[in-house]
């Protein structure tokens, strides 16, 4: 899959001055970064930011992982800015309807986007109009990851990953696996497996990763590529095998559990981020204010700690590092889509 950049630790980056031009799946992303410092207005005076409440859209519903990240940012920055940061939910349409109203707002900073991989790196790739494009963000910072994981039924006859290869592989077409439906993140990773692994299975789309997980655990589909955060506490009640876990290091949570990479599959990485972007023309200046504030609260111990608890890592990048990560991701994740012969709906 070729060589990507390192996100196993989240470790911060040093703050400098650098254009940055990447060309990744057909993605240009043009980024000028600057010394976080307040920018001039066109009389020349020095801005102040925030002088009103802040918008942070979440693409999808109450209660995920990506809102109560997003609660969480944004009631510190409330208290670091003095003035309200309010989280408006606006989910549906494979998360593309949150995504096009930010991508659509004024570039001001007052409306911005909270969103895992699939509208910031493949939404694009999936749909042939998801109502934005995807050149329409200006990163401004990753804010955490959470690993994935290969979880299997527990009745299934296999206890290792390269069990679950040579069944498929004994087996043609016979394994199934969950997702939250076509182009999701569990449906390329599973993607991703068959080709890397060359296996072939049946794909069974659900409308959301908790009725996903639920059939697996009853034994209804054979696999789910879920996150650490719903998959642990199932395994550890006995309910769930848990094959390895989809990135570069092993996880603090389940330190028995190796990688895919550790198991037979080098290089395998699929983990569920989250980024802040914010609309296409808004100002380096900007974004980089906005960046250096919300590393200030993801670098507290209170934070880092509450986010830890969720199966969280906190990631700190600077705006340049997070173009680099989105281009990356897309470059993956398009090989990944052609491969699996997944057409544009």
């Amino acid at each position: 899959m070729g060589a990507r950049s390192d996100l196993s630790n989240c470790a911060g980056q040093k703050w400098g001055t650098e254009k940055l031009m990447l060309r990744s799946g057909g993605l240009m992303l043009a980024l000028l970064v600057t010394a976080a410092a307040p920018w001039p207005s066109a009389t020349g005076a020095q801005e102040a930011y925030p002088t009103r409440t802040v918008k942070i859209v979440i693409p999808s519903a109450a209660g995920s992982t990506t809102d109560t990240l997003a609660r969480i940012v944004a009631d510190h920055l409330t208290h670091r800015w003095g003035k309200p940061a309010i989280v408006e939910n606006i989910p549906g349409g494979a998360m593309n309807i949150g995504a096009s109203n930010v991508a659509r707002s004024a570039p001001d900073g007052y409306t911005l986007l909270i969103a895992p991989p699939s509208p910031l790196s493949f939404n694009h790739l999936l749909y042939r109009d998801p109502g934005f494009d995807p050149r329409g963000f200006v990163p401004i910072a990753l804010l955490a990851k959470i690993p994935n994981v290969l979880a299997v039924r527990n009745t299934l006859a296999v206890d290792t990953l390269k069990e679950l290869i040579d069944y498929a592989k004994a087996n043609p077409g016979k394994l199934s696996y969950a997702s939250q439906g076509v182009g999701s993140t569990a449906h390329l990773s599973a993607a991703q497996l068959e080709a890397q692994a060359g296996i072939k299975m049946v794909h069974v789309p659900y409308r959301g990763a908790q009725p996903a997980l639920t059939d697996v655990v009853a034994g209804h589909v054979d696999l789910f590529f879920d996150t650490l955060a719903t998959s642990v506490p199932l395994y550890r009640e006995g309910k769930l095998k848990l094959l390895g876990v989809a990135d570069a290091r092993r996880a603090n949570v389940a330190p028995e559990l190796p990688t895919l990479s550790e198991a037979g599959l080098p290089g395998f990485r699929s983990i569920t981020w989250f980024g802040l972007v914010g609309p296409s023309g808004m100002s380096a200046r900007l974004a980089e204010k906005i960046n250096h504030d919300t590393v200030e609260i993801l670098t507290s111990n209170d934070v880092a700690d509450t986010l830890r608890r969720l199966s969280l890592e906190p990631c700190i990048t600077s705006p340049t590092d997070t173009a680099r990560f989105f281009a990356e991701e897309t470059a993956l994740w398009s090989q990944v889509i052609k491969e699996a012969g997944i057409e544009p709906q």
